[in-house]
Parts: structure tokens; sequence; C-alpha cells
């Protein structure tokens, strides 16, 4: 399969997907969202460790249970921004799970109707553009014969840090200057890609774990970009969101979903260990479990549902026009919750 037929792989995937849940429906349309239904859309790595773990030790149901209803949670796997949002705007899942980039898209496009926010941070990571070309030192050094890989083209946040970053170095009239030779490919297929080499796919702007499989694994593969570098520190590249239906109809779901998102988190400060076999056994990966544990435990990561500069990617993304409402504090695109209020 070709890079350009593998791109259509997550927007194929959503398509099947919410053709089949929509039969459940018989044509009535998205359905209301009710106390005790709880369908989450997760992508790809080690980002989604507090959903992991949430999942793994029942913790949902259990803050549920507190709350006095019967929560049925179920998980579904998606690659890229795109999809995601078409799966949460189609009401197919209650909870999108994807970056920071994509939720600014869907709250800037449904303000006035679903009302998109945030609901929280799945904390913080740096992700890294990874190249295998020896020429590329920069993402100045990339050339027509080059593809960098990402999960959505110009709607990942991934794609947006890109921008971002290509603004900064070109100025804002070039800020999609590398979104031509971008391509949709989920994290697996092109961490393998650079791993193996030999293929037009020369960069991969991924996340834990398979920016690391990649350096570790492949002699020549360097770190081209760091987000952290570009977003000025620490962030929460990668976040989850809902429509204010779900928010106001389910505040029971919605405040045991949040509350077990909080204590995964302090799980997995707590249990670094059996945070990384929960994630082994969740994904049936074969990363080097040494490798996970680093990863895990980088003095750069956090794990908390606080979001953390993040209005700088929104503020960009309206200077250039990929949105049209300038986003200024946090409580604008996130919904108010005391667990999340101090965040930026």
């Amino acid at each position: 399969m070709t890079p350009k037929r593998r791109s259509l792989f997550s927007r194929r995937q959503a398509a099947a997907l919410l053709g089949g849940l929509a039969l459940a429906g018989a044509g009535l349309g998205p359905v209301a969202a009710a106390e005790g239904q709880l369908r989450i859309a997760k992508q790809f790595g080690v980002v989604y460790l507090l959903l992991n773990v949430a999942e793994d030790q029942g913790l949902i149901e259990k803050h549920g249970r507190a709350a006095g209803i019967d929560i049925k949670v179920e998980h579904v796997q998606l690659s890229g921004g795109s999809a995601v949002n078409d799966a949460l705007l189609s009401g197919n899942i209650e909870v999108a799970g994807a970056g920071v980039g994509p939720l600014f898209t869907l709250w800037d496009r449904t303000r006035g109707r679903q009302n998109v926010r945030g609901v929280a941070s799945l904390g913080n990571f740096p992700y890294y553009l990874v190249s295998n070309r020896a020429e590329v030192r920069s993402i100045a050094d990339f050339t027509d014969k080059d593809r960098i890989a990402l999960p959505a083209v110009g709607v990942s946040v991934q794609a947006r840090i890109l921008q971002w970053a290509s603004a900064k170095l070109w100025g804002d009239k070039d800020f999609a200057r590398l979104d031509r030779i971008s391509v949709a490919l989920p994290h697996p297929e092109a961490a393998a890609a650079i791993i193996k080499g030999g293929t037009e796919i020369t960069g991969h702007f991924g996340n834990p774990p398979f920016q690391e499989q990649e350096l570790a694994e492949n002699p020549n593969a360097r770190i081209v970009l760091n987000s952290y570098e570009v977003q000025g520190g620490p962030a929460s590249s990668t976040v989850l969101y809902a429509t204010e239906r779900f928010y106001k109809d389910s505040p029971k779901t919605y405040a045991a979903f949040v509350d077990a998102l909080d204590e995964a988190a302090k799980f997995i400060t707590a249990n670094p260990e059996k945070a990384a076999d929960i994630y082994i056994k969740a994904t049936n990966s074969r990363i080097d479990r040494a490798l996970l544990l680093k990863v895990i435990k980088n003095p750069e990561v956090t794990f908390k549902i606080e979001p953390q500069n993040t209005l700088g990617l929104g503020q960009f993304m309206h200077r250039v026009g990929a949105i049209k409402n300038e986003p200024k504090a946090l409580e604008e695109y996130f919904f108010v919750n005391p667990r999340v209020a101090a965040g930026s």
C-alpha cells in the first residue's frame, strides 16, 4: 500500500465505524446524550495512557457508582483529528481524544451550535518531528522529495505545530509551506517507515512511544523539531473534548469521567511500573518495556488533567486565519470544572 493510499486510512476507518453505528439509530440522527452512556474515541500512543489505566482499573465505573449511576463505557480506536471530529459531530461518541489543534478547529466551527469544548488534558508530552534522512537537520532542510507523516494533514496538533514552526521560520504567510509534503498516516505505520527506511516517508511528527522507538531502532534517526520549543515550554498537546449537550445532559457521567481521569493520572505518577504493564496489555504493544518506562518517567512528561500552555496554539491559528474566533482565556474553550479551572 502506498503512503497516498494509506493516507485515506483514518477517514475510511471512521466512515465504516460511523456507518455501522448509525444503523442502530435507524436514520434518526444523533441520539441525545444520556446519563450512564460514555463512548470515548482514542488514538495511538502513551499520550492516551490515562484512558488505558481508567479502563483497566474500572475507574469510570467506580466513580459512576459513587454518584449513583451505572456507566457503560465503550472505547473506539481511530486515527487522526478529522476522523475523531467526524465521530463526535455525528453523535456516535460522547468524548473525543485528539490534539488541541482539532479541539480549536471544532470549538470555532461549532460556536452557537454544538458548542464543543475541552474536558481535560491527557498530560504534557514533548512531540518530536523525527527524520531518518542525514541531510535534514531542521524543517528548512525538507524538500519536495520528502514526505512528513502525521495523523491528519493541516488538522492534527502535529500539523498545527509544524505550521506554527514554519510561520516562525518563514513568516505567517508561509505557515502552510510544509503541508504540501505532509501525508496522513497512523503513528504505528509511520514509525515503521522511519525505522525501516527506504520509503518516501523521511519524516514523522509523532508522539510517545513511537518517536522514542524510531530514535532507538534507527541510528540515522534524529530529532528535527521538539514541540515544546515551538509552544514555549511544556504543553498539553493532546486533550479530551465533548459537546455542550453531553456536558449539560449527563452531569453525573461527566463528573465521574473527570474524577476517574484525575485518579488515573495520580495512579500513573505513583505506579509507573504498573502503568507500563497496563499500556502493553491494552495496546498489545511489542515495545521494549525499559524504553516504555523511560518515556513514562521522562522528566519532561507530566500526567495530569489540568491543561497547560494551550492558548498560544489557538491564538496562532486565529492569527493565520485557520479559525475565525480568537480564544482569549481557557474558560472559552474548556468546560467549567474545578479540576481544570487553573489551567492555561
